[in-house]
């Protein structure tokens, strides 16, 4: 049987990127978006099954009978919110809890839904689509002052990854655990100056969950060395 992989935010950018690069490796894959899947994207349909859902509600019974108790070898939380950069006294609390939401609590309500397929599976994988921004030690030191990223964005990925931590201490010997920086990626998300193809990321992050690199937790950066937490 093919290994199984379900992908949240699948409907465009990375995430379809993500979708096609497993689902044409060989791998049958469960994309989990708000919106449909675009037609002519290049995926063997028999391989990708699309399934209609908003990381910010509870997990549809519809995630349930396309599953029917198969084992998932691999998670990956890639549904992502961002908030326009503002001025201090102009930033919402709203539009920030609406970012922990999707990018914190988003992943933990798939993590606690799937965690029986997960530990079904021999050697599972649950990544989080973070970014070098939810570094602590990184923005402590200074590294990012010169990009206008907003409160909501950094606040929302330093405590995605501090999910991922405590993820990968929870199923230490069970479920490895990653955080990963995709790079700078041309996309909707990204910064203006971004210039990286997500179906390099995509490619890149493939070959990093078939390399069997045994370390969790985790905080990756693709094609480049591992980021300060």
């Amino acid at each position: 049987m093919k290994k199984l992989a379900v992908v949240t935010g699948a409907n465009r950018g990375l995430g379809l990127s993500l979708v096609d690069e497993f689902s044409e490796s060989g791998w049958d894959v469960i994309a989990i978006a708000r919106s449909p899947r675009p037609e002519n994207t290049g995926a063997d349909p028999h391989d990708v099954v699309t399934v209609r859902q908003d990381v910010r509600s509870d997990v549809a019974a519809g995630l349930l009978e396309v599953l029917n108790g198969r084992p998932v070898d691999l998670l990956i939380n890639n549904a992502a919110q961002g908030a326009p950069h503002g001025e201090l006294g102009s930033i919402p609390p709203a539009g920030i809890l609406n970012s922990v939401d999707v990018n914190v609590a988003g992943p933990l309500r798939l993590v606690q839904f799937l965690l029986p397929n997960l530990l079904a599976a021999p050697d599972s994988i649950i990544i989080n689509m973070t970014s070098r921004l939810g570094s602590l030690a990184a923005q402590a030191n200074g590294d990012f002052s010169h990009l206008s990223t907003s409160y909501a964005y950094k606040i929302s990925k330093a405590a995605q990854n501090m999910l991922t931590v405590s993820l990968a201490q929870d199923l230490q010997g069970r479920v490895r655990c990653w955080a990963v920086h995709p790079g700078k990626l041309a996309t909707d998300l990204g910064q203006a100056d971004a210039s990286k193809d997500p179906r390099t990321a995509a490619r890149q992050l493939r070959e990093l969950v078939e390399s069997g690199v045994r370390t969790s937790p985790r905080f990756c950066s693709l094609g480049e060395q591992d980021l300060p937490w």
